[in-house]
């Protein structure tokens, strides 16, 4: 693979969930080796730190379950900003962790780059949700399960900050998804959104749907960021996320993942989220991300120190 100029940005996001935590996510991955391994595997890395948010908009909403959503507001406009910086400066932009929220502000400037350059976003998204919620639609009020339907450019997202490129729906493809609110499954179906559930994947396996998607976006001559959160994985190889959802991906079937990405040349910026390091175990999630996140900037399966999980 290439050498890369990777600028790695904290985002201590935890005000999109319900449990304490994600504000510890981007030092675990620091702690974990993020920018040694990436160093080692050839890339320049330079670490800016963790964004914060402070200013607070004076926002509400009718939906009384939501919470956090001054605070979530501002997340958004500090981290649209320091995306679109970020995305400007270096070759790859690596978003750590924090809440999925944090998306909410990170697709958003990488699309604002990228539209500068007059090329298309696209966008795969590694989870277990869709995250595809609109103000109204929530009833949790967790604002992480919104910012998919918010950069896709849906109605309802007035507080939010104006979007300057929202990303096509038909841009978006969505793996290892098993838990969707029937409010999310009918705004995906109307979109036709591509989702590959787990039933999906049992079925047909990981690649294939992967291929199909990354010869869009190479057909686009589009940029591709990759958005991975913790519980795409299966709980029992990464438990520190608090939304955990039995099925996920296996080991190989992430490290298959991140290997064609890294592969097809594609991916220009990454999120790394939902690592809650009040729940891991003696630090097995986010070294396994980190992990992850070196198949992706080329490590291979015979390069790979043996780790005992």
């Amino acid at each position: 693979m290439t050498s890369k100029t990777c600028t790695l940005v904290g985002a201590p996001v935890q005000s999109g969930a319900s449990q304490p935590g994600c504000i510890m996510g981007p030092d675990a991955f620091r702690t974990a080796r993020l920018a040694e391994t990436l160093g080692e595997l050839g890339h320049s890395v330079s670490d800016t730190g963790n964004v914060s948010a402070t200013d607070l908009p004076d926002v509400s909403h009718s939906n009384g379950a939501i919470h956090d959503l001054a605070q979530t507001v501002a997340w958004a406009k500090a981290l649209e900003s320091a995306a679109f910086e970020a995305a400007q400066s270096s070759d790859m932009p690596i978003f750590l962790g924090g809440d999925h929220s944090l998306s909410i502000g990170t697709v958003p400037g990488i699309a604002r780059h990228w539209a500068t350059k007059d090329r298309p976003l696209f966008v795969l998204w590694l989870d277990a949700h869709p995250d595809f919620h609109t103000l109204e639609t929530t009833s949790s009020g967790n604002l992480h399960g919104t910012p998919v339907a918010y950069f896709s450019g849906l109605p309802g997202f007035e507080v939010y900050p104006p979007l300057a490129a929202p990303v096509d729906p038909a841009n978006l493809c969505m793996l290892g998804i098993r838990s969707v609110d029937p409010a999310e499954n009918a705004a995906l179906a109307e979109r036709e959104v591509d989702v590959s559930d787990m039933r999906a994947i049992d079925e047909h396996g990981i690649a294939a749907p992967l291929r199909a998607f990354l010869e869009r976006v190479r057909e686009a001559n589009g940029a591709l960021h990759v958005s991975l959160d913790v519980d795409f994985l299966e709980p029992s190889i990464a438990p520190a996320v608090g939304t955990t959802v039995p099925g996920g991906a296996t080991f190989r079937e992430a490290h298959l993942v991140m290997e064609m990405l890294c592969d097809s040349g594609l991916v220009t910026s990454l999120d790394m989220v939902e690592l809650n390091p009040f729940l891991d175990e003696r630090g097995r999630t986010a070294s396994l991300m980190v992990d992850l996140c070196a198949s992706l900037m080329g490590r291979k399966v015979l390069d790979r120190p043996t780790r005992r999980f």
